[in-house]
């Protein structure tokens, strides 16, 4: 387990020595710096997890100190905890008013500091662990719009796809965990196409028998590429079962009815609808109005009764169409079923 770094800066050499040695003491790694000018001066190599640092000191004061850890971008997120004196009011309103994490009013105590210091390392883990979400599921969208593009989507297919499924998710009453692996399975939904030959993918006619059925193993390549990878594992029943259809119909199990597991119902709700509206090597797009009448056609067929109540529901909120607008998919031709689906 990694063992977090402090930073005490304080000019008091009896107080930050005891500080230092308590906090040492309760498993931190500490650094100690007697004004903000030695801090900086040890952060160029090393960056701490927390900073503690007093207000008043001499060269550089804690205010100048917290300025400058600001407005360097690798310094950003670094938890910052002021130590004033009591009673001195004005540095506690000037400290809020810098944005600092918090405030302890000297002398602390072993128990108030050891607890802020936790609860401001406990949120920074946080943020760094949303942040981080955020940035892998940016990578995920630029891969997956990168492999789409070689199937001549219209651009913006993942995230159409992927907001889509999120309202529908939303109006079955799914929250927290249970949409964000929603997420991860829209959006990596059709990854397994990267290893169908360019050539099928773009094609305009209708695929040969052989084409077909290397067309139809891209769910099961998919699954295989995410599934031993912990973060992307929840999304494999998506990437999956996407194609299975109500009736069974579908590929590449022919799993029917609540064989399906309920994250796939809704990918494929979500990517046939994003399917028939946007512009395919085969066919132009139609207009969303077809395109939901069609789905409703395909309930208790092609798809999980349930499901399409849900994208009723929505259609209805104006939600489908707030999406379909936003990514301003204009092309309209009416296409058969079967074609549309593929």
């Amino acid at each position: 387990m990694k063992q977090d770094t402090l930073l005490i800066v304080e000019d008091n050499v009896l107080l930050r020595d005891a500080i230092a040695e308590m906090l040492t003491m309760d498993g931190f790694f500490v650094l100690t710096a007697g004004n903000g000018e030695e801090a900086l001066s040890q952060m160029e190599s090393v960056s701490p997890d927390l900073i503690l640092s007093d207000i008043s000191m001499p060269v550089m004061d804690g205010f100048e100190f917290f300025h400058l850890i600001r407005e360097r971008q690798e310094w950003l997120s670094i938890p910052f905890i002021f130590l004033t004196a009591r009673g001195d009011q004005a540095h506690v309103l000037t400290g809020k008013g810098l944005g600092a994490e918090d405030y302890l009013i000297k002398p602390v105590n072993h128990t108030e500091l050891l607890t802020a210091i936790r609860a401001r390392l406990s949120r920074s883990q946080q943020l760094r662990l949303a942040r981080l979400r955020e940035a892998y599921q940016a990578s995920l969208t630029v891969l997956a719009n990168a492999i789409e593009v070689r199937d001549r989507y219209t651009r913006g297919h993942v995230e159409r796809v992927t907001a889509y499924a999120i309202v529908l998710g939303e109006q079955l009453g799914w929250s927290g965990k249970q949409l964000e692996d929603l997420r991860y399975g829209a959006i990596l939904h059709d990854i397994g196409k990267i290893h169908i030959e360019e050539m099928t993918l773009q094609k305009q006619g209708p695929l040969n028998h052989n084409e077909w059925v290397i067309m139809q193993q891209h769910p099961v390549i998919g699954a295989n590429m995410v599934k031993n990878i912990p973060f992307l594992s929840p999304a494999v029943p998506a990437v999956l079962y996407h194609h299975e259809c109500w009736d069974g119909s579908g590929y590449p199990h022919g799993l029917k009815g609540n064989e399906i597991p309920m994250m796939a119902r809704v990918v494929a709700v979500a990517d046939a609808f994003d399917a028939m509206t946007t512009t395919r090597s085969y066919r132009q797009a139609q207009s969303i109005e077809l395109a939901f009448k069609e789905l409703v056609k395909g309930e208790g067929t092609l798809f999980d009764p349930d499901v399409i109540e849900a994208f009723k529901k929505c259609w209805h909120q104006d939600k489908i169409q707030e999406i379909f607008k936003a990514w301003n998919t204009n092309n309209h031709l009416e296409q058969t079923p079967k074609q549309r689906f593929q």
